[in-house]
């Protein structure tokens, strides 16, 4: 029989969050029925969702907890604001909790532990007391930041006023009290109600489906699914290897709203200092994990492979080593020039950019033979 440790219950959190998940799945069915839904409320609700979904992405993640890029104080209010509005904490309890969770991540420690359970990962860890809470000595930098500190002193009634009260009142505004009703069911409970789950998710299903092709060292994983649902927080293999890049979905076709939207506020020049990890070190990265696992492979093979085998794996390892090398030399050559464009003339930078084309082709090449030597042998079992 399971017993619920009553001892250890957060009860305000308790509360809270299934007080605003039951009226989700109860009253908001029945205004529906009762009232429809109009182009209003879907706007109202998907407002507030994107505003307080990437304010916890862009702000609290990205901005406050990793300090990926600098921002502008109109950045910073907004995402104070609407993160208030998504009822995750203060930005600066949810960074002391988040920065905790990357020192130790999938161990004691870590809030969110995902060894200690799915349900604990996803929120248990927010409806029981499993341990002391998180001492903002994790966020002493950010403490000095006067707009964050305010914010962390009056969080309940900014989280209330903007999250609740502001989406009645423009319901009330457009509508009369029927349509502040329903905004304040749709675009106010309702919402937090998916923010929080998206949220939730990061921390439970980011650690649980997916690939892992930059480190096996912890659980976190990449996948588009996921990404998908989380602003594209779902490439969370590649984040907690890079925690201090601002994007996660670092190749350009992976699924990153937040992402694109920091590049659109630095092209408005809202933000700025925007840290990237180079590229190549990404690329070491992918390569230095596939070598981890061809290594097992090769260990627990049953049998000596041959010598021919062994002739072919080692061609095509020194291959790709030297593809690597030369892709970078033509990277670095090409950066060097593109900083010193005043000095070396627009046909020398254009030849520098065709060598470094072929230098990448040639490094793609060289990879996929790499990988098509290893799954000759191993039956695909090394890159999986």
């Amino acid at each position: 029989m399971l017993r619920i440790p009553w001892e250890k219950v957060r009860w305000a959190n308790s509360l809270f969050l299934i007080s605003t998940f039951v009226t989700t799945v109860t009253a908001v069915p029945l205004y529906i029925m009762r009232h429809g839904v109009d182009a209003f409320q879907l706007g109202l609700f998907l407002f507030f969702f994107i505003a307080t979904g990437l304010s916890i992405t862009l702000g609290y993640h990205r901005l406050f907890s990793h300090l990926t890029f600098n921002a502008s104080w109109p950045v910073k209010v907004f995402t104070l604001l609407f993160g208030a509005a998504a009822f995750e904490g203060s930005a600066l309890g949810w960074s002391a909790d988040h920065r905790r969770h990357h020192k130790f991540v999938d161990h004691d420690d870590d809030p969110y532990d995902i060894s200690k359970g799915f349900f604990h990962a996803h929120i248990g860890w927010l409806l029981f007391r499993t341990g002391p809470d998180t001492p903002l000595t994790w966020v002493r930098d950010l403490q000095k930041d006067k707009l964050a500190w305010w914010q962390h002193q009056y969080y309940v009634p900014l989280a209330f006023g903007v999250g609740f009260g502001l989406p009645a009142l423009i319901g009330y505004l457009w509508g009369g009290p029927t349509a502040a009703l329903g905004a304040f069911l749709m675009a106010g409970v309702a919402r937090v109600v998916f923010v929080h789950h998206m949220t939730f998710c990061i921390n439970s299903l980011c650690h649980w489906i997916g690939d892992r092709p930059y480190s096996t060292n912890c659980t976190a994983r990449d996948s588009f699914l996921m990404a998908l649902f989380t602003f594209g927080e779902g490439y969370h293999n590649f984040h907690h290897e890079f925690q201090y890049d601002y994007r996660n979905g670092v190749k350009p076709w992976q699924f990153d709203p937040t992402k694109w939207s920091i590049w659109l506020l630095h092209k408005l020049g809202l933000v700025r200092n925007l840290r990237t990890v180079p590229e190549e070190k990404i690329l070491k990265a992918q390569i230095a994990e596939q070598q981890r696992r061809i290594a097992a492979a090769l260990e627990s093979h049953p049998a000596p492979l041959s010598e021919s085998l062994q002739t072919m794996l080692h061609s095509a390892q020194q291959q790709m080593h030297d593809a690597l090398a030369q892709w970078e030399q033509r990277l670095t050559e090409y950066r060097a020039a593109k900083e010193r464009r005043h000095e070396i003339s627009r046909r020398q930078r254009r030849q520098l950019k065709r060598e470094l084309a072929q230098a990448s082709s040639e490094l793609r090449e060289a990879l996929g033979e790499w990988m098509s030597a290893h799954r000759i042998v191993f039956g695909g079992t090394a890159a999986a």
